[in-house]
């Protein structure tokens, strides 16, 4: 890989954060772990509000709206895919217009506005049909599914719901990482520990989502359950507004899909051009921001000045060209093309943990869960193993496997992005052909009349937890320390894709399973189905797709980082030839990278 000794080194030095004045920042005020630690409050609520309603949705929409297990399961998935999916609108508002604190602000307050019409839906006797049995019911005495009109509120707040967290989640990490300065070493440190400490804090809301609010929805009332999501919510939003002059900001730079637009058209309007013999010659070369890379050279010219940029005018400069795009915008695409064969191999991680929140439920309710005379377990609850073991694994990657990898790979950070993602991926597949094995004794027994414990699913859901403390935790690094500085939150929206695709693909496999198989895999009554051979299934697409990743994630160049060239404080910027050997030593350790 090549990288371009234009301007300084090809990076930036400016600073371009700002307070909520707009005035340039104050440090010793402002960011750092107190601003970081405000915004991890909101996303602390928005995981007990969205946590809260999925992890146990599934069980409402069969025993108290009568729908079947694969409509419910698809309903789950699909409000789930939803809120990923528009965290993708989210994080491009917030690149292009509004900023992350103005975005996280507003979705919010949407995710409030939905989390209490969902109480509000929940409360309502009109909005569910009769109980099981009761001679009203237009069956006589059968389950009477809910009617479209009984559907149309739920729907609507649980897409309100989507629409405000999907928002909030683009913004959040990548507003969080903006309170570090990553050419400070000091701050740079700081922001490598702060997305395993963002997960761990999360996962503490996921935990209590999961016991107090699951309890709460089977025991007290789905109305008390959901009014608690929903004042977390508000609290969240008045946390965020409270440390509004704690944060540092970066003002927004345009629609980064307008800049990735031009370029791939350029780029394509200029293919039969030729490549400029020195890479000098491109449209603002010595004034790019990005490092100038020779992958993917075709894109490179949208950068190619020809006679039609220049026009009539002898007086314009390549500079000043209108029609071709800057290297500075070239390779902010390159680095988001580059992203893309990665977050396709993610998306079956996400799959398999969609699992945990449907049919793993389902199969609970089916099996023993007495712990004494008067305490029943509520099968949503049992996913406080997922969350446990997540806590567990995040705290273990912080104290224990990042200081031992780092001393063996002699690399700050320990295990690479990708390392993490690609063990994550291996929990995944365990965890599948686990499930599977538990679901075929649990049917087995319950064929013969006996119900099993239900702690015999916690090692499926201790699995996916540990996959997903190392999977979530390094596509989340990936994806932002990887992306464009003025696209980051636009990134954080692509991979936050990844969970959508998976909840979807999950939606299609079970719809295409349930038709190829006549539904003879996936049955409302699991013990005359074969949920243990769609638990294989994915198992075996997990195989294939780890060697996927395997082979992309070795070919994967990364970003050089910029701290490496920056002068220590108190010297000055450094002569061009100390930077250009700092710009090598950063080069050669990129390329020296493991997967």
């Amino acid at each position: 890989m090549q990288v371009s000794a234009g301007g300084h080194g090809g990076f930036s030095n400016a600073d371009d954060a700002v307070d909520f004045r707009g005035n340039p920042v104050d440090k010793s005020k402002t960011g750092g772990w107190l601003g970081a630690g405000l915004i991890l409050g909101t996303e602390l609520a928005e995981r007990v509000c969205v946590m809260g309603i999925s992890m146990n949705l599934v069980t409402y929409l069969v025993g108290s709206l009568h729908l079947s297990n694969a409509k419910s399961a698809n309903v789950v998935t699909n409000f789930m895919g939803t809120l990923n999916l528009l965290a993708l609108v989210g994080g491009f508002l917030a690149d292009a217009k509004l900023g992350r604190y103005l975005t996280i602000a507003i979705s919010a307050t949407i995710a409030a506005i939905g989390v209490s019409l969902l109480t509000v839906d929940t409360v309502l006797p009109s909005m569910r049909p009769p109980p099981c049995g009761d001679p009203r019911g237009a069956q006589g005495h059968e389950c009477v599914p809910a009617s479209g009109g009984q559907l149309a509120l739920l729907y609507a707040a649980l897409y309100t719901i989507a629409a405000g967290a999907g928002g909030l989640k683009a913004n959040v990490s990548g507003f969080g990482s903006d309170q570090f300065d990553g050419r400070n070493p000091r701050e740079e440190r700081a922001m490598v520990f702060f997305f395993n400490r963002f997960y761990f804090c999360i996962s503490l809301g996921s935990l209590f989502a999961v016991t107090v609010l699951v309890y709460m929805q089977d025991n007290v009332g789905r109305g008390w359950g959901y009014g608690v999501s929903a004042a977390a919510m508000v609290l969240g939003v008045v946390v965020l507004v409270a440390g509004t002059s704690k944060y540092r900001y970066r003002r927004p730079e345009g629609s980064p899909l307008t800049v990735i637009g031009r370029v791939l058209w350029t780029a394509w309007k200029k293919r039969k051009l030729p490549h400029p013999a020195d890479a000098g010659e491109l449209n603002g070369f010595y004034a790019t921001k990005v490092p100038y890379t020779d992958r993917l050279r075709c894109l490179d010219k949208a950068a190619v000045v020809d006679q039609v940029d220049l026009g009539a005018s002898p007086t314009k400069t390549k500079e000043q060209a209108s029609m071709a795009s800057t290297v500075t915008e070239v390779e902010e695409v390159k680095m988001v093309l580059n992203l893309l064969p990665i977050w396709s191999t993610c998306i079956l991680f996400w799959t398999v943990y969609s699992q945990m929140t449907t049919f793993s439920v389902e199969q609970a309710t089916r099996m023993g869960r007495r712990l004494s005379a008067g305490f029943v377990v509520p099968a949503g609850s049992l996913s406080v193993f997922l969350f446990l073991s997540i806590l567990l694994f995040t705290s273990l990657n912080e104290r224990l496997l990042v200081p031992l990898a780092s001393r063996l790979t002699r690399r700050p950070q320990g295990l690479t992005s990708l390392q993490r993602v690609g063990t994550g991926l291996v929990f995944a597949i365990v965890a599948m052909a686990v499930s599977a094995l538990v679901e075929k004794m649990r049917r087995d027994a319950s064929l013969n009349g006996v119900a099993i414990s239900a702690f015999w699913l916690v090692p499926q859901f201790f699995l996916v937890g540990a996959g997903e403390a190392f999977a979530y935790v390094g596509q989340l690094e990936f994806f932002i320390r990887e992306a464009p500085e003025r696209m980051k939150s636009m990134s954080t929206g692509l991979f936050l894709v990844t969970l959508s695709m998976g909840f979807f693909l999950s939606s299609f496999l079970v719809f295409l399973v349930h038709h190829v198989t006549r539904g003879t895999w996936i049955q409302n009554n699991l013990d005359t189905g074969r949920l243990d051979l769609f638990y294989w299934m994915l198992a075996v697409l997990g195989v294939v797709n780890f060697a996927a990743f395997v082979l992309i994630a070795r070919r994967h160049e990364y970003k050089p980082s910029t701290s490496a060239v920056v002068a220590p404080a108190g010297e000055e910027d450094g002569s061009m030839g100390k930077e250009m050997d700092d710009v090598l030593v950063v080069k050669e350790n990129v390329e020296g990278m493991d997967v």
